[in-house]
């Protein structure tokens, strides 16, 4: 099926009775393997004749919807969308522009974690510092 036109399990969510997804962040996994799991942050601004509450609804049905923040920014919300692949995800995001009354859809990728339990390099420490 074409990635314009997905059903919710396509989406993300798993037909009833077939297991259980993988945890958001997590690496999927499947018969064959690891999968990858793709994530992306958006900022979103809504519309002016749009209510906060259309996107909340929306994002509450939303399979690639994980977690989602009211800022007080030149933004009105940050959300976090998690899936198997690019495609859906991308989906996902132009999905807020066109269903949930989005104005502005700024998708920010997430490539990979940083690893924040190793000790700091004392180089990259004076490098930074000399640079401000």
């Amino acid at each position: 099926m074409s990635p314009w036109r997905m059903t919710r399990w396509e989406r993300g969510d798993l037909p009833p009775g077939t297991g259980t997804a993988s945890d958001p962040g997590e690496r999927a996994t499947s018969a064959d393997g690891p999968q990858r799991r793709h994530e992306a942050l958006v900022s979103v601004r809504l519309g002016p004749s749009a209510p906060g509450s259309h996107l909340v609804e929306y994002l509450r049905h939303e399979p690639c919807a994980v977690d989602a923040w009211w800022i007080a920014a030149d933004v009105d919300a940050v959300i976090r969308l998690a899936a198997d692949s690019m495609t859906v995800l991308h989906r996902a995001v132009a999905d807020l522009r066109l269903r949930a009354g989005v104005e502005v859809a700024e998708a920010n990728y997430i490539l990979r974690a940083l690893d924040l339990s190793a000790p700091a390099d004392p180089r990259t420490l004076e490098w930074a510092g000399s640079a401000a």
